[in-house]
Parts: C-alpha cells; structure tokens; sequence
C-alpha cells in the first residue's frame, strides 16, 4: 500500500508540475500578467481561455498516467513526456488560431469585453486535449 502512496504522490507531483507549465504557456501568450488579469481584474477572457488550457492539460495527463510505461520510473517519464507534448502542440495550434485571426488574438483574449474569440480558442485548446489524449492512447 505505501508503494502505491508514493507512486500516486509521484504522478500527482508530475501533474502539477505539468499544470504549472501549462499555465506558463497560457501566460506567455496572453499580453501583460495573467495572474493579475484573472484575480485583480477579474478578466472573464482571461479566466476562460486559463480554464480551458488547464483543462486540456489536465486531459492530456490523466490519459498519459492511465496509459504509462509499466515501472514508476518509465511511468513518470513517459507521463512528463506526454505531457510536454501536449502542451507544445497546444502553443503550436494558438499560433496557428492566431495566425488565421485577424489582429493579435492575444489582446482579444485580455480584452475587458467579452469576445467570441475567447470560446473559439477555449474550444481549440479542449480539442487539442482530447485529440493529443487520444493519441497517447
């Protein structure tokens, strides 16, 4: 029992850890502080697409933790892998959203006014989510 404690201790510090950089990505293309534009400003565009993203990764995670390499230490690895991927290929498909876009999606998605551009890239990042999840499947 206490081996599978520590296995679960170890997976769910490799989540959070990929959770972290998940919120890194979402901050890095989003204009100014996220953390400020979600809990000072209260930003609603903001705050949607930092749900979606998190959500994502968080799909992308489970799926690479259900479907890890037999052994902790391959399980880890493979699940952080995985989970890095997940993440590129997130930023990969924003810059393609964002390159289809007219302007920079970014300030839309920082914008004050709700914009229908926020659900079109929260959608995307939970479609990038699912579809990596399937993949690592």
């Amino acid at each position: 029992m206490l081996s599978g404690l520590l296995s679960a201790l170890a997976y769910g510090g490799v989540g959070i850890a990929l959770l972290a950089l998940g919120y890194l990505l979402v901050d890095l293309i989003t204009p100014g502080n996220l953390r400020r534009q979600v809990w000072e400003q209260r930003n609603r565009n903001a705050a949607l697409v930092l749900v979606s993203g998190l959500a994502a990764v968080a799909i992308i995670v489970t799926t690479a933790i259900l479907t890890s390499e037999d052994g902790l230490l391959l399980g880890l690895l493979s699940t952080a892998l995985y989970g890095v991927l997940g993440i590129l290929v997130m930023a990969v498909a924003f810059v393609l959203l964002d390159l289809a876009t007219p302007g920079r999606l970014g300030a839309l998605l920082v914008d004050e006014v709700p914009h229908p551009a926020v659900w079109v890239t929260a959608a995307v990042n939970l479609a990038v989510g699912a579809i990596t999840a399937a993949a690592i499947s």
